[in-house]
């Protein structure tokens, strides 16, 4: 029993409902990030500033520490039980730990336990969204023609930056409706108080959707794997494939996404000094110029190919990450000030270099979810795409902001570079993104003509 084509408003079904869903996960998982400065003070033991900071972005990387695990328990769910059922568990949980976030006593409250409990939920918050990308990138892709494959599932790319604009947006309304010294007291919860609407919504949503057609069709031949698991990982070819897509594309886009997005955010508040309003407008702006471009790198790379189009961007980063934080720190804070002067602010040019930042995010980002989809068989794709999704993504992306901060900070680098030790941390995405280059130059194949069916497949062999 082959898989029935599915009809063009069935797949608009499916991308709203994926993308929907994704996006509250997205949204839930960033609130924490958007305010990893903020959370310094509140979590963690007061006295010094530096050191609260990286203990708050070491929380923030926490949640992305776990991604990995996360993938491997719920792609083994998705890929024996489906995709939909896992969708339901993994919205559940990132919804109930955000919103219990909100509900935490701080530091001053109850001193370490307010530590803990935040990292825990920040570790349930990283096991949820381990599951939920991989199965919704799978889960478009398996109801969408081959020939657009790029294009349909580059909707579900565009969630994590719409669900990192949406958590700035919220955070950002409720700061300038309470007031600074409410926002501090009680109003920094209530954004994560909000998911307990979000998550209702997603679950309506979800429990309303069909089981992939190609999933249906495995499960109706009895070719579903009994351990996911021990095929995807056990299997020499299928273990190269997961290697080969982690070193040679996913590390690569991960740094250049959480360069392009978080630590630049970091950087223009932590560094330069600039105030939360003025870094959240210029970053938002940069956002809404360029999330069309996710789309449009996607549909880009049916014509032209996946490959190409990412190892491009990991290029470009890696040529110019320095001179655009230089050229950033020029036009925002060029004294080193205290606290940058607003008068010396250049708004247009800083969006500029950060909406530049963002073009590179979408090249890598566009492409990657077709990318991984076609390297793997029907049966184990959600487990084997997974993997290297999150670790790509949530250790080599996730713990940038912690270790390029630790970097910048470091006084053994402070006193070897001097004023130049805060554009030290650039090194690590740097050397990242030229892994990527050399490994995915030198022996990943193109994947856009891989065609996918309910079968077992062999994916596109390497160079």
């Amino acid at each position: 029993m082959d898989p029935a084509p599915v009809g063009a408003k069935t797949i608009r079904k499916v991308i709203v409902a994926s993308s929907l869903g994704t996006l509250f996960e997205w949204y839930d998982f960033y609130l924490y990030g958007s305010l990893a400065v903020f959370f310094g003070g509140l979590f963690f033991p007061p006295g010094n500033e530096t050191a609260a900071l990286l203990a708050s972005l070491a929380t923030f990387g926490a949640g992305f520490g776990v991604r990995p695990i996360g993938a491997l328990v719920f792609g083994h769910i998705g890929d024996r039980v489906g995709r939909k059922y896992t969708f339901l568990i993994t919205m559940a949980t990132m919804g109930i730990s955000t919103a219990l976030i909100g509900v935490l006593p701080t530091y001053e409250q109850v001193g370490m336990g307010s530590t803990i409990a935040l990292v825990a939920l920040r570790l349930l918050q990283g096991l949820a969204l381990g599951g939920e990308y991989g199965g919704a990138a799978t889960y478009v892709a398996e109801h969408v023609p081959d020939a657009r494959r790029g294009y349909f599932t580059s909707y579900i790319q565009t969630t994590a930056t719409l669900g990192f604009f949406l958590s700035m947006g919220v955070i950002g309304t409720t700061r300038i409706a309470l007031g600074e010294a409410d926002f501090y007291a009680y109003g920094w919860r209530l954004p994560f108080l909000l998911s307990f609407a979000l998550v209702a919504a997603s679950i309506y949503i979800r429990i309303r959707m069909q089981e992939s057609p190609m999933f249906t069709a495995l499960k109706a031949r009895g070719e579903t794997v009994k351990n996911p698991l021990k095929e995807s990982f056990t299997n020499p070819v299928n273990l190269r494939y997961v290697l080969l897509a982690l070193f040679g594309a996913t590390a690569g886009q991960g740094v250049v996404w959480y360069t392009g997005q978080f630590y630049a955010l970091t950087f223009l508040q932590s560094t330069l000094k600039i105030d939360w309003q003025t870094s959240y407008v210029m970053m938002s702006i940069a956002l809404v110029l360029t999330t069309p471009l996710f789309v449009a790198m996607g549909a880009l790379s049916d014509r032209i190919g996946r490959k190409r189009i990412i190892l491009t961007g990991c290029a470009l980063a890696a040529l110019t990450y320095v001179p655009i934080y230089m050229a950033m720190k020029h036009f925002g804070n060029p004294d080193g000030l205290a606290a940058a002067d607003p008068a010396q602010i250049n708004h247009v040019a800083i969006v500029l270099l950060l909406t530049l930042q963002m073009v590179y995010v979408c090249m890598v980002y566009g492409p990657i979810a077709a990318f991984l989809v076609e390297l793997f068989p029907t049966r184990i794709r959600y487990t084997s795409m997974s993997l290297p999704y999150h670790l790509g993504n949530g250790w080599f992306g996730g713990f940038l902001p912690l270790i390029a901060t630790a970097v910048t900070t470091s006084a053994a680098v402070k006193g070897w570079l001097g004023g130049d030790a805060i554009y030290a941390g650039l090194a690590y995405p740097i050397a990242i993104c030229l892994l990527t280059l050399v490994v995915g130059g030198l022996y990943i194949r193109e994947t856009k003509d891989h065609r996918l069916d309910g079968a077992a497949i062999t994916p596109p062999s390497p160079r």
